[in-house]
């Protein structure tokens, strides 16, 4: 009978543990073709943490009607912020798991960071692989989301589960479910949006988008609604923003069930009819720009604010590599580090002659 587990490379005994950290985010298509869309939404509609409906039900809908109809459109919208170096998100995650190893680098850890997509390149399974071939024997996993929910953090954890599953020797493994109330993650996005009040000026009201995900899931017990509320909540204070300054808004509504409201494009609607001239958009739920942040907010909230009568719109680009947001994110890995020895031990030789000579000395005193 066939083994269990996947072919593992070989093993060397008195190996030195080494950590790793693997910063995982949602995902994204190879290619803003419909092809590869279409691939990429089979993977990502097809979780059960995404879409909770019987499979015998969903499945079928899902590869008969849904694919066909919407991979074209959204090859489309990717295409419109696709870059020459590729998919906006995946470019700021390797770009965020870049420097956060040069700033633990500099702040004395030794910790091999890689980064992950739940969907599509580089899987978390690969690159779990590639840590554990590197000599990985400790891996913290840092999901890209601030706020927990069983559709996002949850599934990561599945996902890390399912390779364990294959796994003879797993790594010791830590998680890291939530950082929405983080005062480095508040304080960074703060900068960032008083860093576009300085170059930009300010509007009359900002808003606050943050994914949606089903109402149903506040009710079963999911905290990501009130998560949002309390990392908006934060900071509007962090900014000094009074009640009527702001709103809080959820985006990225899929199917006819009812979302977490209220939905942000039909907000900024009303915004303009109510004579806001102009808004400013911030998402403080997306640590890098991608197709939701884009197109959806930048290219289709502006277009609906316009259309309503608004005079002005601008979008606050995301945390995406910013210093701040990387010393944030360096807070938040050493908290969930802590206790796993990732800083070099002096050398027990040099230690012991530093002991010796400690003591002749005073002897000779």
């Amino acid at each position: 009978m066939a083994s269990p587990f996947m072919t593992e490379p070989p093993f060397a005994h008195g190996q030195p543990p080494r950590t790793a950290l693997l910063l995982c985010n949602l995902g994204t298509p190879d290619a803003p073709t419909p092809a590869a869309v279409r691939r990429y939404l089979a993977e990502f509609l097809s979780d059960p943490r995404v879409v909770e409906i019987p499979r015998a039900v969903w499945l079928p809908l899902l590869h008969g009607v849904i694919l066909p109809r919407r991979s074209a459109k959204s090859a489309a919208k990717y295409a419109s912020i696709w870059t020459p170096e590729g998919s906006p998100l995946r470019i700021w995650t390797e770009r965020q798991a870049k420097r956060l190893q040069g700033w633990l680098g500099e702040h004395g850890h030794r910790v091999q960071v890689a980064y992950a997509m739940r969907y599509g390149n580089p899987s978390i399974a690969s690159q779990l692989d590639a840590l554990k071939a590197a000599g990985a024997t400790r891996v913290l996993v840092l999901p890209c989301y601030p706020q927990y929910s069983g559709t996002t953090t949850a599934s990561i954890i599945d996902a890390v589960g399912a390779w364990t599953a294959r796994t003879r020797s797993v790594p010791e493994l830590r998680f890291v479910n939530r950082y929405h109330d983080d005062r480095g993650y508040i304080d960074a996005l703060a900068k960032r949006i008083e860093r576009h009040w300085r170059e930009e000026g300010r509007g009359e009201h900002l808003l606050m988008s943050f994914h949606g995900v089903p109402e149903r899931t506040l009710h079963l017990g999911d905290p990501y609604h009130c998560e949002c509320r309390k990392t908006a909540r934060l900071l509007a204070g962090r900014l000094n923003l009074a009640e009527g300054d702001y709103s809080v808004t959820f985006q990225s509504r899929f199917g006819r069930a009812k979302w977490l409201e209220p939905y942000t494009e039909p907000t900024l609607r009303e915004l303009a009819r109510r004579g806001v001239e102009r808004v400013d958009v911030a998402c403080p739920g997306f640590t890098g720009d991608c197709l939701e942040t884009l197109e959806e907010i930048a290219q289709e909230g502006r277009d609906a604010f316009l259309a309503s009568g608004g005079k002005e719109f601008h979008y606050i680009p995301c945390l995406n590599d910013t210093t701040e947001w990387i010393g944030a994110l360096g807070g938040i890995a050493e908290q969930h580090l802590a206790g796993w020895p990732t800083k070099d031990e002096p050398d027990k030789q040099k230690l012991a002659a530093s002991r010796e000579r400690a003591l002749a000395l005073g002897a000779k005193a």
